[in-house]
């Protein structure tokens, strides 16, 4: 373990060109990596580093030596921590992005069951609006849409990516609902600025039949969070078009009104991304099934279909 720890030191070293950053991706300390890396050059009798106070360049042998190594390190992790001990029992830390409204809501309540299920996982659960790198920056999997999906990353769809136009009773008391979607335009708009482009998006929706009108809402109102987008629209000041997760419980109580019901935008999926490997971490392995079989017993696909109106 000593020798794979040594050369899992090096390799993040060589990518990320800096001990510290290693550190960081390792959950080590700087001198922890020096160490191991130092530990690893005495071993093999080559420098394989050159070091200065300002940079950290690889040796001729060094370059041929992380070439000769490859992506089996990859594997080698894999085989380890698909092997655990006290039984098999999966073990260790489950680092997990997801987006903040859908991961409070929906994965948050799997969290007491899981943990007694498996004590010796220990969650590390990140909440952001934003697809990570789950290879550069240490994912073990990612729940959410619009990943790109590269050679080494395998997505999971748990249910569809359905936008739906809701409002609360109070503000659409008093108004005619609109017939279709070129009528939300007439109405007070709560929109979101995407945190990428800086640009407010236009949505197009579509019915059960496969006709597509765009729905153009007013920027009467502008937030940069899809949960803002909610807490807006139950507060009483306009429309706004949510993913059906983020609107679901204040519908089915009563809070939020869907405007337009035959009427959604279809984004794509709900997925659960997660590194391609021969040999899944038991810790990864145990969470995918774990969030499967909740998405089956809650009916979670069928309730998210926009398409269901």
């Amino acid at each position: 373990m000593e020798t794979l720890t040594n050369l899992e030191c090096f390799v993040r070293s060589a990518e990320h060109g800096s001990f510290s950053e290693a550190a960081r991706r390792l959950s080590l300390t700087p001198a922890a990596v020096s160490r191991n890396v130092a530990m690893l050059e005495r071993n093999l009798g080559v420098r394989l580093f050159m070091r200065s106070t300002r940079s950290l360049a690889l040796t001729e042998a060094g370059e041929t030596f992380r070439l000769a190594i490859g992506d089996k390190l990859e594997g080698l992790q894999s085989a380890i921590a698909g092997i655990t001990t006290d039984g098999g029992e999966p073990a260790g830390t489950l680092k997990v992005s997801m987006a903040p409204t859908f991961g409070l809501a929906y994965l948050m309540p799997l969290l007491p069951g899981f943990m007694a299920r498996y004590p010796r996982i220990k969650p590390e659960w990140h909440f952001e609006n934003r697809p990570v790198d789950l290879i550069a920056e240490g994912y073990d999997a990612a729940i959410g849409g619009g990943f790109e999906l590269s050679p080494r990353i395998v997505a999971r769809t748990l249910g569809p990516a359905h936008l739906i136009a809701v409002a609360s009773p109070a503000y659409m008391k008093g108004r005619t609902p609109p017939r279709d979607p070129a009528g939300l335009h007439d109405l007070d708009g709560i929109v979101m600025r995407s945190l990428s482009t800086g640009r407010i998006g236009h949505r197009t929706m579509r019915d059960a039949g496969g006709r597509e009108m765009l729905a153009a809402l007013e920027a009467n109102i502008v937030v940069n969070e899809p949960g803002a987008m909610r807490e807006v629209a139950l507060l009483g000041l306009g429309v706004a078009i949510l993913a059906v997760p983020d609107a679901l419980s204040a519908l089915e109580d009563g809070r939020l009104v869907r405007l337009v019901p035959r009427w959604y935008a279809d984004v794509g999926a709900i997925s659960l991304y997660y590194a391609s490997r021969t040999l899944l971490p038991a810790k990864t392995r145990v969470f995918i099934d774990w969030v499967g079989d909740a998405f089956k017993t809650q009916r979670l696909a069928e309730r998210f279909a926009g398409s269901l109106g």
